[in-house]
């Protein structure tokens, strides 16, 4: 069952890449998945859920991985260094999925709009939380303005999905390192030593 619903999922992707929302149907979607109308309302209520379902999948990743790093880590620059790192890894894991949500958004329906929004605006407020108590504690710089570094951020690392090409001269990875030392080089106090961490 669970192979069925990855395969409509893999499918609409395709498919939605290419048609738009609008423009794949239902009848194409089963094609490409080799299923049934049948099978296909087993796993999801309408289109509208399956594209909710590509949305919500990316989110839910970098979220649980931003509150894993929050709870894992004290320092601030450690738990920003491990969430930089992973929600740029996530332009990597679910490439098709994000394209999609960038491209097709505006066709979410509004009460998955609002789930999709609560998770993101979750995982925006970790961040600035991260960046308040690196101030807090000294780690940061204290002229930092929180809500606008934070959304420096988050545009920086959210415009990869316009760029990164798997075929690059750069592994996903290695990315994410030059985020991190970019956006730690322009936070971080120059008299703190280069890596901070205190396991809980």
């Amino acid at each position: 069952m669970a192979d069925l619903r990855n395969r409509i999922i893999q499918a609409s992707l395709q498919l939605f890449e290419q048609e738009g929302f609008h423009g794949a149907t239902v009848n194409q979607i089963v094609e490409e998945a080799g299923t049934s109308k049948g099978g296909f309302y087993h796993h999801f209520t309408s289109k509208d859920e399956l594209l909710f379902v590509i949305h919500d999948t990316f989110i839910t990743y970098v979220l649980d991985k931003a509150k894993m790093a929050n709870e894992a880590h004290q320092s601030p620059t450690a738990k920003l260094r491990v969430i930089i790192k992973d929600f740029v890894k996530a332009f990597d894991l679910y490439q098709a999925h994000i394209t999609v949500f960038y491209r097709e958004t505006i066709y979410l329906k509004p009460d998955y709009e609002i789930l999709v929004k609560k998770k993101r605006d979750q995982f925006k407020q970790i961040i600035f939380k991260t960046i308040q108590e690196g101030k807090t504690c000294e780690e940061f710089r204290s002229d930092l303005s929180v809500e606008i570094t934070g959304m420096a951020i988050l545009g920086m690392v959210n415009w990869t999905y316009m760029w990164y090409q798997r075929s690059g001269a750069k592994t996903i990875d290695e990315i994410g390192d030059i985020f991190v030392d970019l956006i730690l080089h322009a936070i971080r106090l120059e008299e703190q030593p280069p890596d901070i961490d205190f396991e809980i």
